[in-house]
């Protein structure tokens, strides 16, 4: 018996994290990865941003943003929500999580450098939606992210009901500073399968 192929993903939602924008430079990379693989992708500035604050939304309006978002862009591109893959760095992405767990339809979340607590504090651990996912999950980490050690985001992502694939980006930070690259092949090597151009 064969495996069910993956869900196909027409599109692609990147949001940032909280000290950046929607130009970061791992969001391009990834942008320019996913567009190479026949896959729209749109990357997005939370209200703060786009407002010059600095502290970010509370989360119900982050939510609302990422969840708007990946409803304009499958209908620009004309698919279900469905085949709308979500995700970002840092924070972008863990709001994307919250979002799919709340119920938002999605073909799988790639997320780059998950916070899962802040540093020093694992006790404060940010995964209570993870038992609410049930969609593929790309998680990229750096070994020597200060907001999740290897070992405690793959405990943490036992509970998400979907598959669920990490990639170590080996010696890299929470910033990733220098790894765009890498980065940007690791979430492709995760969509040919799913792309469009490849089915």
């Amino acid at each position: 018996m064969t495996a069910a192929p993956p869900p196909e993903v027409r599109a692609l939602l990147l949001a940032p994290g909280a000290g950046s924008s929607a130009d970061h430079p791992a969001l391009v990379a990834m942008d320019g990865a996913a567009a190479a693989l026949g896959v729209a992708v749109r990357r997005i500035d939370f209200p703060y941003r786009l407002a010059g604050r600095k502290a970010p939304d509370r989360p119900p309006v982050l939510q609302a943003t990422v969840v708007a978002a990946a409803r304009e862009l499958a209908e620009s591109v004309g698919c279900p929500q469905a085949a709308v893959a979500l995700g970002g760095r840092s924070m972008g992405g863990r709001v994307a999580s919250m979002a799919v767990a709340a119920g938002l339809p999605a073909a799988g979340l790639v997320l780059v450098s998950y916070p899962l607590h802040p540093p020093g504090r694992p006790e404060r651990s940010r995964d209570g939606h993870f038992g609410d996912v049930g969609v593929p999950c790309l998680f990229v980490s750096g070994t020597r992210d200060a907001f999740a050690t290897p070992d405690e985001l793959a405990a943490a992502t036992a509970a998400v009901r979907g598959e669920v694939e990490h990639v170590w980006i080996e010696g890299g930070d929470h910033g990733l500073r220098g790894r765009d690259d890498e980065v940007a092949g690791a979430v492709a090597r995760w969509l040919a399968p799913r792309a469009p151009a490849r089915r």
